[in-house]
């Protein structure tokens, strides 16, 4: 052996044969798992106490209940698929005991039902907006069961922009969660790490994975059922087909002040006679080329220029009759139900 080598000293077998300095970082680091790992559990912990006074338990189904929010002073949300019944509907309260609650309104298009109860001593949640969120996050998914509150880790598996529902509903953000709800879950909150609501789940709008519909989309769903009951849906009474644009009115078209973009429009099928469109002066044969300036290529792109704060007010529809190009002003009117 060299003269000055010093090597480690090896006690004994096992974890003793490790020299000091090596189990005193494996020591250390094990230390600081367990700190994080216990620091992450009891913020989990606190943030579903937080949020647990609002959370209730609703029974309108027949096998498993739902979930459901507090989310006004004698409103609860919760998801309308989970919502069989519209009588001897019952809320069981974050402090226990069974209130009636009366439908106030739903919206299939958003999977959100609005229930009427007491009002109670139930806490109010907090809410923050679902704009911060991205794929990753880790967030709760909060229910009540048999009197207690059950959560449920999930990530956030995508979030996007605005979108539609397979039903045609329009939510704010796409917020998709990276698994399926347990059907207790549907219908409560969605919790971030400081114990706020972010929005609604529900596993009644996609086959696989659960989503969540913002707390800036409930409140304008909420404010519609409470007024009227039911979301108004604007139409224009027209039944129409995509087809390609000809190329003589794609070089016109160019030249005009129209998105030109688009390489399809749609031809009018059919127009009812007292629609909107047809009072205006639509006709049967009319090729619909653009809805206030921007290019329509399918009949869902009409739909989505058609939403409820249209109801009422006039939306400019650029057509082609017969080569000579007009603009047509439609009130647009309210779907009928049913």
């Amino acid at each position: 052996m060299r003269a000055g080598v010093r090597l480690p000293i090896l006690i004994s077998a096992g974890r003793e044969s490790i020299p000091q300095s090596q189990r005193r970082g494996e020591d250390f680091m094990a230390t600081s798992t367990e700190s994080v790992f216990e620091s992450l559990s009891n913020e989990l912990a606190a943030a579903v106490a937080r949020v647990a006074g609002a959370v209730v338990t609703v029974h309108a189904r027949r096998r498993f209940p739902s979930a459901g929010v507090v989310w006004r002073k004698g409103v609860v949300v919760t998801a309308n698929h989970t919502v069989r019944r519209e009588e001897e509907t019952t809320v069981t309260l974050p402090g226990g005991g069974d209130v009636s609650a009366a439908l106030a309104g739903r919206d299939p298009s958003t999977d959100l039902a609005v229930l009427k109860v007491k009002e109670s001593d139930a806490a109010l949640p907090e809410f923050a907006d679902a704009a911060a969120l991205k794929a990753g996050n880790l967030a709760l998914a909060l229910g009540r069961v048999d009197g207690v509150p059950r959560a449920s880790l999930v990530a956030i598996g995508l979030v996007g922009g605005p979108s539609r529902t397979w039903y045609g509903g329009e939510i704010d953000r796409l917020i998709r969660l990276d698994r399926d709800l347990h059907p207790t879950l549907s219908g409560g909150p969605l919790v971030d790490a400081r114990g706020r609501v972010l929005g609604i789940n529900t596993s009644g709008l996609s086959r696989a994975l659960g989503l969540t519909i913002p707390a800036s989309t409930v409140n304008r769903v909420v404010d519609a059922l409470l007024q009227k009951g039911y979301i108004a849906r604007g139409y224009l009474g027209l039944g129409l087909h995509s087809i390609e644009i000809p190329q003589s009115l794609r070089v016109r078209q160019s030249e005009s002040k129209l998105d030109s973009s688009g390489q399809s429009c749609l031809i009018v099928l059919s127009a009812e006679p007292e629609g909107p469109a047809a009072k205006a002066g639509v006709q049967v044969g009319d090729l619909l080329m653009a809805l206030d300036g921007k290019a329509v290529e399918d009949p869902g792109d009409v739909q989505n220029s058609l939403g409820t704060e249209r109801v009422g007010k006039t939306i400019t529809a650029s057509i082609n009759r017969g080569g000579v190009a007009r603009e047509i002003s439609i009130t647009v009117g309210e779907r009928p139900r049913g």
